[in-house]
């Protein structure tokens, strides 16, 4: 219990501290200055260039991850809308698996570049990603395109669900970043981190439209022509070519001309994309647009 004299002595050194002020006439200046002077010292320093390079590397990684899994969500329902034994499904699915492990390897190459951030909670987010992304590049270890031939629909939808399993770990980094003001403020800084940024926008050039019609080819479409292994024909859908002795099945694409044999598959997009079939022949795309493909045959 507090005494009344010791409250006594306590409200008079207020009130030789308030005299020591000029009895209680400071300026509304004064009280502002010494305000902001309190804001200054309490205020977050700036993060660190290296933390905002880490994060932008967490964000670029973790959007690439989210691209990945769409895409791999839109080609398997094209293939399975297409059909079994459809040719343009086959050679779609064929592209799906050639590609999806390169595109999970290169993501796993971005986590193992992020050194550690300096942040625990952070580093432990990447740990936590590299160990997902280890576990799908081990499943898809011996996955080949030829697996599109053998089952169009089934191999595709393993590989699928392998990419579907890349969810983020929790806390994911936009919850770290509520509970470190260092990781706000560097998520703030990055440019990759900013609600819409994807992969390679900043350096990635929008592609020329192909306008214009396709150039006259010098056979037509007399894939008759392409016998000896010489031969400029026009294709607008689909072809079965034989030259210099190799059966070629052609198939045109919006995006993609496919070449395939008894024993090779190859996809070419756009104009001059070359497609080798051993010592015996190669084939050229001079033009390809929404109409078809101009394609030349040489023999090596």
């Amino acid at each position: 219990m507090v005494k009344a004299g010791s409250v006594a002595v306590v409200a008079a050194g207020l009130v030789l501290v308030l005299g020591g002020c000029g009895g209680g006439g400071g300026t509304d200046e004064d009280a502002e200055a010494s305000g902001k002077g309190a804001a200054k010292a309490t205020a977050t320093p700036p993060p660190s260039e290296e933390l905002v390079a880490w994060v932008g590397g967490m964000c670029e990684a973790t959007a690439a991850i989210g691209s990945l899994r769409a895409d791999s969500a839109a080609d398997l329902k094209e293939i399975r809308n297409s059909g079994e034994a459809d040719l343009t499904a086959q050679a779609k699915a064929a592209g799906y698996l050639a590609g999806t492990p390169q595109a999970v390897e290169d993501v796993e190459s971005d986590l193992e570049d992020l050194d550690s951030s300096g942040v625990p909670a952070a580093d432990r987010l990447r740990d936590a990603w590299l160990k997902k992304v280890r576990g799908v590049v081990t499943g898809l270890e011996g996955v080949t395109p030829g697996d599109a031939f053998k089952d169009t629909e089934g191999s595709t939808a393993d590989v699928d669900r392998l990419v579907q399993s890349l969810t983020p770990p929790e806390p994911d980094l936009p919850a770290l970043t509520k509970k470190d003001t260092r990781l706000a403020a560097a998520y703030k800084s990055a440019e990759q981190c900013a609600p819409g940024w994807q992969p390679g926008e900043e350096t990635e050039s929008p592609s020329p439209d192909p306008t214009g019609p396709l150039p006259k080819a010098a056979d037509g479409k007399n894939t008759d022509a392409c016998s000896d292994g010489a031969c400029e024909v026009l294709v607008t859908s689909t072809a079965d070519i034989t030259a210099n002795g190799v059966n070629v099945h052609v198939s045109v694409g919006k995006d993609y001309v496919t070449f395939q044999t008894a024993g090779t598959l190859m996809q070419l997009g756009g104009a001059g994309g070359e497609a080798g079939f051993g010592d015996d022949l190669k084939a050229t795309v001079v033009a390809h647009n929404k109409d078809g493909a101009v394609l030349k045959f040489t023999t090596p």
